[in-house]
């Protein structure tokens, strides 16, 4: 079919997520038609290299021929089974029982789901029952941390502190409260670690006293916030924020669906620091995109607590692709990938990606440069010394992800003017050579914008 039928075609009839209904209409959208290794091509032949993974998700990169072997090999012995009336197949068994070995130790028990938003819904409704379980009906209050992002569900979307998942939505709900982000960049206290740790933890302790400990019931975060702006805590943070939780007699939930699966190094980011979640929530990088699935890890605690409160009745959850069995046998073969030397590959290759992007705080447009792992962010600015942000009438992003585009390369530019990079671990040296050469061109293009010139200050 040729790409003008298709662009018609999508205007009158597909939704997109996140995207202004009436631009993407005018626009027109982009067909994407075939993936190798880090590398796109579009429908007029145009090859990109893909800085973003997709959507944070193609961690193993494009076109493995052993992941599209192992699903073709499940869906001619099984296409489907249902996870109901006790039924079960043999890739999620085995996924579910090698995901324990993986994750932190408190986490032994898995229930699966088809991506990330319907994890964090899952695990809102698995809390809420367990507390009720234990007799303290009270628990229902949810804490998260502002610029943070836990999908967007009817409920996971109130978790989330972005506004664009709340506007029209009649969200977040009573029940969902936030606390600062720890920001190092636009930290009030600086860019002292302990400062910023020591704030959170006060915040966190301030917030449950201000709603009574026995009214909340948990405390999600992301180990590194991806959506509000790849915001990079302190070494340490998660640590803090796992100890006061358990201080304060609350649940500590912590949202890996970006950071999981070699994306900041290790296998998951709370191994850096030895956290163990009372819950976990994973999708993304479990099956590198080549099928739908997301999890959600507990604590053997939280799994008996629900348990022994149900007495003789189901517990009243589920979906009908839970624990699919072809995107449990994509799973497992991702996860092969992975240990057989592509988390080697992007744990040895993370300080050419750090490297790359801290040489960009010479630009005039560049303000800071963060990165762990293969999950990083420039921070553009209008005044170096101010911060001061660009004004959004500008509309800086649209401009920057419009010239990267024309240079060759697809990356997140967030409204509030960062750019996000989360490449694929089979990167090589040379993929980010061109990488940073691409993105110097980017940024000097929309530098030589008249409107652009004329903000900076």
């Amino acid at each position: 079919m040729q790409t003008d039928n298709l662009v018609t075609l999508d205007r009158d009839h597909l939704v997109h997520p996140v995207v202004n209904y009436r631009t993407h209409e005018q626009r027109g959208v982009t067909v994407l038609t075939s993936g190798r290794g880090a590398y796109l091509q579009d429908s007029s032949g145009r090859e990109l290299l893909d800085a973003f993974s997709g959507l944070w998700c193609v961690n193993t990169g494009y076109g493995h021929e052993s992941i599209v072997r192992a699903a073709e090999e499940q869906m001619r012995r099984l296409p489907y089974a249902t996870g109901y009336f006790h039924f079960g197949s043999e890739p999620a068994i085995r996924l579910a029982a090698k995901l324990v070995e993986l994750t932190p130790a408190s986490l032994q028990r898995v229930y699966f789901t088809m991506g990330g938003s319907d994890a964090v819904d899952s695990a809102i409704r698995f809390i809420v029952n367990y507390w009720n379980a234990q007799g303290k009906s009270e628990k229902k209050h949810f804490i998260t941390l502002e610029r943070g992002y836990h999908g967007s569900s009817s409920q996971g979307a109130g978790l989330t502190a972005l506004p664009v998942f709340h506007r029209n939505f009649d969200l977040p709900l009573p029940n969902q409260h936030r606390i600062p982000s720890p920001y190092p960049y636009r930290n009030p206290l600086g860019s002292d670690p302990a400062a910023i740790i020591e704030s959170s933890v006060a915040a966190l302790r301030d917030k449950v006293r201000e709603l009574g400990a026995d009214r909340v019931a948990a405390f999600f975060c992301e180990p590194i916030q991806g959506s509000g702006g790849v915001i990079v805590p302190p070494k340490g943070w998660l640590k803090a924020m796992q100890e006061c939780c358990r201080e304060l007699g609350i649940l500590f939930v912590v949202d890996e669906v970006i950071t999981g699966f070699g994306r900041t190094g290790p296998m998951f980011a709370c191994e850096a620091e030895g956290v163990t979640p009372d819950l976990m929530t994973l999708a993304k990088g479990l099956t590198a995109g080549y099928a739908p699935m997301g999890a959600v890890m507990m604590s053997d605690a939280v799994y008996q607590g629900i348990a022994e409160g149900a007495a003789d009745l189901p517990i009243g959850h589920g979906h009908t692709y839970s624990a699919h069995p072809v995107s449990a046998a994509v799973a497992l073969e991702v996860l092969r990938l992975y240990e057989d030397g592509l988390l080697e590959n992007g744990i040895a290759l993370a300080p050419r990606f750090e490297e790359g992007l801290r040489a960009m705080l010479d630009h005039p447009l560049v303000g800071d440069a963060r990165s762990r792992g293969f999950l990083g962010a420039l921070e553009l600015v209008a005044d170096k010394q101010s911060k001061e942000r660009f004004d959004p009438s500008l509309k800086l992003a649209d401009r920057l992800f419009e010239a990267a585009y024309d240079n060759g390369i697809i990356l997140r530019a967030f409204t509030d003017n960062v750019l996000g990079f989360a490449p694929a671990l089979c990167y090589t040296s040379n993929d980010f050579d061109l990488l940073f050469e691409r993105l110097e061109r980017t940024l000097n293009a929309v530098l030589d914008q008249p409107e652009v010139r004329q903000a900076l200050r």
